[in-house]
Protein backbone atom coordinates (compact mmCIF):
# COMPACT_ATOMS: atom_id res chain seq x y z
CA UNK A 1 0.00 0.00 0.00
CA UNK A 2 2.75 2.13 0.31
CA UNK A 3 4.46 2.02 -3.15
CA UNK A 4 2.67 4.50 -5.04
CA UNK A 5 2.93 2.79 -8.35
CA UNK A 6 0.63 -0.07 -6.55
CA UNK A 7 -1.82 3.05 -6.75
CA UNK A 8 -3.97 2.80 -9.92
CA UNK A 9 -7.27 1.55 -10.72
CA UNK A 10 -5.45 -1.69 -12.18
CA UNK A 11 -4.15 -2.65 -8.92
CA UNK A 12 -7.40 -1.59 -7.27
CA UNK A 13 -9.31 -4.27 -8.99
CA UNK A 14 -6.59 -6.73 -8.34
CA UNK A 15 -6.99 -5.78 -4.16
CA UNK A 16 -10.95 -6.76 -4.78
CA UNK A 17 -9.89 -9.85 -7.17
CA UNK A 18 -7.54 -11.02 -3.92
CA UNK A 19 -9.58 -10.61 -1.42
CA UNK A 20 -12.62 -12.04 -3.65
CA UNK A 21 -10.79 -14.82 -4.68
CA UNK A 22 -9.55 -15.62 -0.67
CA UNK A 23 -13.66 -15.43 0.25
CA UNK A 24 -14.28 -17.60 -2.58
CA UNK A 25 -11.69 -20.48 -1.52
CA UNK A 26 -13.07 -20.16 2.04
CA UNK A 27 -16.67 -20.87 1.20
CA UNK A 28 -15.57 -24.13 0.46
CA UNK A 29 -12.31 -25.30 0.97
CA UNK A 30 -12.62 -25.74 4.53
CA UNK A 31 -16.04 -27.53 4.72
CA UNK A 32 -14.18 -30.05 1.97
CA UNK A 33 -11.26 -31.22 3.53
CA UNK A 34 -12.84 -31.87 6.91
CA UNK A 35 -15.44 -34.27 4.77
CA UNK A 36 -12.31 -36.05 3.14
CA UNK A 37 -11.20 -36.62 7.05
CA UNK A 38 -14.52 -38.05 7.27
CA UNK A 39 -16.21 -41.52 7.16
CA UNK A 40 -19.73 -40.16 7.72
CA UNK A 41 -19.90 -36.73 5.43
CA UNK A 42 -22.83 -34.78 6.55
CA UNK A 43 -24.04 -31.04 6.36
CA UNK A 44 -27.50 -29.32 7.28
CA UNK A 45 -29.81 -28.00 4.76
CA UNK A 46 -29.65 -24.71 6.24
CA UNK A 47 -25.57 -24.78 5.74
CA UNK A 48 -25.71 -26.64 2.58
CA UNK A 49 -28.11 -23.51 1.01
CA UNK A 50 -25.59 -20.79 2.53
CA UNK A 51 -22.76 -22.85 1.18
CA UNK A 52 -24.65 -22.38 -2.17
CA UNK A 53 -25.27 -19.15 -2.17
CA UNK A 54 -22.34 -17.46 -0.85
CA UNK A 55 -20.35 -19.74 -3.64
CA UNK A 56 -22.72 -18.47 -6.31
CA UNK A 57 -22.80 -14.90 -5.31
CA UNK A 58 -18.65 -15.02 -5.27
CA UNK A 59 -18.21 -16.35 -8.50
CA UNK A 60 -21.13 -13.85 -10.00
CA UNK A 61 -19.14 -11.70 -8.84
CA UNK A 62 -15.78 -12.64 -10.06
CA UNK A 63 -17.47 -12.69 -13.57
CA UNK A 64 -18.50 -8.73 -13.35
CA UNK A 65 -15.06 -7.98 -12.32
CA UNK A 66 -12.95 -9.76 -14.58
CA UNK A 67 -14.87 -7.59 -16.93
CA UNK A 68 -14.64 -4.35 -15.18
CA UNK A 69 -10.70 -5.20 -15.26
CA UNK A 70 -11.10 -6.01 -18.59
CA UNK A 71 -12.52 -2.34 -19.28
CA UNK A 72 -9.95 -1.24 -17.33
CA UNK A 73 -6.98 -2.34 -19.42
CA UNK A 74 -9.35 -1.16 -23.15
CA UNK A 75 -9.28 2.42 -21.14
CA UNK A 76 -5.60 2.16 -20.42
CA UNK A 77 -4.02 0.74 -23.92
CA UNK A 78 -6.58 2.26 -26.30
CA UNK A 79 -6.96 5.84 -24.45
CA UNK A 80 -3.50 6.31 -22.17
CA UNK A 81 -3.75 9.92 -22.01
CA UNK A 82 -7.29 10.14 -20.75
CA UNK A 83 -7.12 7.24 -18.62
CA UNK A 84 -6.48 9.14 -15.14
CA UNK A 85 -9.75 11.28 -16.12
CA UNK A 86 -11.95 8.50 -17.41
CA UNK A 87 -10.79 5.94 -14.02
CA UNK A 88 -11.44 8.14 -11.38
CA UNK A 89 -11.51 6.32 -7.76
CA UNK A 90 -15.14 7.06 -7.56
CA UNK A 91 -15.83 5.47 -10.97
CA UNK A 92 -13.29 2.50 -9.70
CA UNK A 93 -15.36 1.77 -6.65
CA UNK A 94 -18.76 2.04 -8.46
CA UNK A 95 -17.76 -0.31 -10.80
CA UNK A 96 -16.61 -2.80 -7.92
CA UNK A 97 -19.63 -1.96 -5.95
CA UNK A 98 -21.73 -3.19 -8.64
CA UNK A 99 -19.63 -5.95 -9.16
CA UNK A 100 -20.27 -7.00 -5.78
CA UNK A 101 -23.95 -6.30 -5.94
CA UNK A 102 -25.02 -7.87 -8.98
CA UNK A 103 -23.79 -11.11 -7.61
CA UNK A 104 -25.59 -11.08 -4.42
CA UNK A 105 -28.73 -10.57 -6.72
CA UNK A 106 -28.56 -13.41 -9.05
CA UNK A 107 -27.48 -15.17 -6.01
CA UNK A 108 -30.36 -14.46 -4.47
CA UNK A 109 -32.94 -15.33 -7.35
CA UNK A 110 -31.46 -18.66 -7.95
CA UNK A 111 -31.75 -18.95 -4.13
CA UNK A 112 -35.26 -18.35 -3.41
CA UNK A 113 -36.75 -20.49 -6.48
CA UNK A 114 -34.11 -23.78 -5.45
CA UNK A 115 -35.45 -22.73 -1.62
CA UNK A 116 -38.94 -23.48 -2.74
CA UNK A 117 -38.24 -27.30 -3.99
CA UNK A 118 -38.98 -29.89 -2.00
CA UNK A 119 -36.37 -32.64 -1.07
CA UNK A 120 -37.46 -35.80 -0.17
CA UNK A 121 -34.29 -38.10 0.48
CA UNK A 122 -32.32 -39.63 0.56
CA UNK A 123 -30.38 -36.54 0.03
CA UNK A 124 -27.01 -37.73 -0.62
CA UNK A 125 -25.01 -34.26 -2.58
CA UNK A 126 -22.58 -36.17 -5.31
CA UNK A 127 -20.29 -33.17 -5.05
CA UNK A 128 -17.53 -31.82 -2.95
CA UNK A 129 -20.01 -28.83 -1.78
CA UNK A 130 -23.41 -27.92 -2.05
CA UNK A 131 -23.38 -26.53 -5.74
CA UNK A 132 -26.83 -25.22 -7.32
CA UNK A 133 -27.02 -27.90 -10.69
CA UNK A 134 -26.14 -30.87 -8.05
CA UNK A 135 -28.77 -29.65 -5.62
CA UNK A 136 -31.44 -29.90 -8.41
CA UNK A 137 -30.81 -33.40 -9.14
CA UNK A 138 -31.95 -34.24 -5.44
CA UNK A 139 -35.60 -32.50 -5.65
CA UNK A 140 -38.66 -34.44 -5.71
CA UNK A 141 -40.35 -32.00 -8.40
CA UNK A 142 -40.15 -30.57 -11.87
CA UNK A 143 -36.66 -28.57 -11.69
CA UNK A 144 -37.06 -27.49 -15.25
CA UNK A 145 -38.01 -23.60 -14.31
CA UNK A 146 -34.68 -23.70 -12.20
CA UNK A 147 -32.91 -25.08 -14.63
CA UNK A 148 -34.15 -22.28 -17.19
CA UNK A 149 -33.71 -19.61 -14.72
CA UNK A 150 -30.23 -20.96 -14.12
CA UNK A 151 -29.08 -21.06 -17.59
CA UNK A 152 -30.72 -17.74 -18.38
CA UNK A 153 -28.67 -16.29 -15.68
CA UNK A 154 -25.60 -18.29 -16.32
CA UNK A 155 -25.70 -16.24 -20.25
CA UNK A 156 -25.67 -12.74 -18.45
CA UNK A 157 -23.49 -12.83 -16.48
CA UNK A 158 -20.94 -15.70 -17.97
CA UNK A 159 -21.36 -15.63 -22.07
CA UNK A 160 -22.37 -12.43 -22.02
CA UNK A 161 -19.36 -11.01 -20.20
CA UNK A 162 -16.83 -13.12 -22.10
CA UNK A 163 -18.19 -12.07 -25.54
CA UNK A 164 -17.62 -8.49 -24.21
CA UNK A 165 -14.22 -8.98 -23.26
CA UNK A 166 -13.32 -10.82 -26.35
CA UNK A 167 -14.38 -7.62 -28.12
CA UNK A 168 -12.32 -5.53 -25.89
CA UNK A 169 -9.36 -7.60 -26.33
CA UNK A 170 -9.96 -7.23 -30.19
CA UNK A 171 -9.80 -3.70 -29.96
CA UNK A 172 -6.92 -4.05 -27.48
CA UNK A 173 -5.17 -5.74 -29.53
CA UNK A 174 -6.00 -3.57 -32.46
CA UNK A 175 -4.69 -0.83 -30.93
CA UNK A 176 -1.56 -2.58 -29.83
CA UNK A 177 -0.64 -2.95 -33.34
CA UNK A 178 -0.54 0.68 -34.31
CA UNK A 179 2.34 0.95 -31.66
CA UNK A 180 5.68 1.38 -33.76
CA UNK A 181 8.38 0.61 -31.26
CA UNK A 182 8.75 -3.22 -30.61
CA UNK A 183 9.41 -2.23 -26.72
CA UNK A 184 5.95 -0.46 -27.19
CA UNK A 185 4.32 -3.36 -28.12
CA UNK A 186 6.05 -5.99 -25.75
CA UNK A 187 5.04 -4.19 -22.85
CA UNK A 188 1.11 -3.66 -23.79
CA UNK A 189 0.63 -7.50 -24.29
CA UNK A 190 2.32 -8.61 -21.33
CA UNK A 191 -0.26 -5.96 -19.14
CA UNK A 192 -2.73 -7.57 -20.89
CA UNK A 193 -1.69 -11.61 -20.95
CA UNK A 194 -2.45 -12.38 -17.39
CA UNK A 195 -5.89 -10.86 -17.16
CA UNK A 196 -6.41 -13.00 -20.54
CA UNK A 197 -5.16 -16.12 -18.97
CA UNK A 198 -7.05 -15.64 -16.04
CA UNK A 199 -10.43 -15.28 -17.98
CA UNK A 200 -9.71 -18.29 -20.10
CA UNK A 201 -9.19 -20.55 -17.33
CA UNK A 202 -12.34 -19.11 -15.31
CA UNK A 203 -14.65 -18.75 -18.01
CA UNK A 204 -13.66 -21.91 -19.75
CA UNK A 205 -14.67 -24.15 -16.47
CA UNK A 206 -17.89 -22.20 -16.03
CA UNK A 207 -18.97 -23.09 -19.20
CA UNK A 208 -18.49 -26.38 -19.07
CA UNK A 209 -20.91 -26.36 -16.31
CA UNK A 210 -23.82 -23.72 -16.45
CA UNK A 211 -23.99 -23.51 -20.83
CA UNK A 212 -24.16 -27.44 -21.42
CA UNK A 213 -27.29 -29.27 -22.54
CA UNK A 214 -28.66 -30.88 -19.00
CA UNK A 215 -28.16 -34.26 -20.84
CA UNK A 216 -24.68 -34.29 -21.36
CA UNK A 217 -23.97 -33.80 -18.16
CA UNK A 218 -21.53 -36.03 -16.01
CA UNK A 219 -21.26 -35.83 -12.09
CA UNK A 220 -17.47 -36.81 -12.29
CA UNK A 221 -16.41 -33.89 -14.81
CA UNK A 222 -18.75 -31.60 -13.69
CA UNK A 223 -16.88 -31.71 -9.98
CA UNK A 224 -13.68 -31.71 -11.24
CA UNK A 225 -14.48 -28.24 -13.58
CA UNK A 226 -16.00 -26.85 -10.26
CA UNK A 227 -12.90 -27.99 -8.73
CA UNK A 228 -10.82 -26.22 -10.95
CA UNK A 229 -12.48 -22.78 -11.06
CA UNK A 230 -13.49 -22.62 -7.28
CA UNK A 231 -10.00 -23.92 -6.18
CA UNK A 232 -7.66 -24.11 -8.39
CA UNK A 233 -8.19 -20.91 -10.37
CA UNK A 234 -8.44 -18.70 -7.34
CA UNK A 235 -4.79 -20.24 -6.00
CA UNK A 236 -3.26 -19.54 -9.25
CA UNK A 237 -4.62 -15.80 -9.71
CA UNK A 238 -1.67 -13.74 -7.30
CA UNK A 239 0.99 -16.33 -9.14
CA UNK A 240 -0.52 -15.40 -12.64
CA UNK A 241 -0.85 -11.63 -11.75
CA UNK A 242 2.55 -11.90 -9.70
CA UNK A 243 5.00 -13.45 -11.78
CA UNK A 244 4.19 -11.62 -14.63
CA UNK A 245 4.08 -7.94 -13.00
CA UNK A 246 7.05 -5.99 -12.75
CA UNK A 247 5.69 -3.09 -10.70
CA UNK A 248 4.63 -6.14 -7.84
CA UNK A 249 7.85 -7.68 -8.22
CA UNK A 250 9.85 -4.75 -7.94
CA UNK A 251 7.37 -3.63 -4.95
CA UNK A 252 8.15 -7.03 -3.25
CA UNK A 253 11.52 -7.19 -3.10
CA UNK A 254 12.01 -3.56 -2.17
CA UNK A 255 9.80 -4.19 1.10
CA UNK A 256 11.57 -7.59 1.74
CA UNK A 257 14.68 -5.30 1.40
CA UNK A 258 13.68 -2.92 3.85
CA UNK A 259 12.48 -5.50 6.44
CA UNK A 260 15.92 -7.28 6.34
CA UNK A 261 17.55 -4.31 6.59
CA UNK A 262 15.09 -3.26 9.60
CA UNK A 263 15.64 -6.58 10.56
CA UNK A 264 19.72 -6.12 10.80
CA UNK A 265 19.40 -2.83 12.12
CA UNK A 266 17.57 -3.72 15.33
Amino acid sequence: NVNPRLHTPMYFFLKNLSFLDICYTSCVVPNMLINFLLVKKTISSNACFTQMSVHMSLGVTECFLLLSMAYDRYVAICSPLHYTKIMHPMLCISMAGACWVGGFIVSLINTVYTLQLPFCGPNIVNHFFCEEPTLLELACADTSLNKTVLFFCAIIVALAPFFIIFFTYANIISSIMKIRTTGGQRKAFSTCASHVLVVTLFYGTIFVIYLRPGTVHVANQDKMATLFYSVITPMLNPLIYTLRNKDVKLALRETTRKKVISYLLS
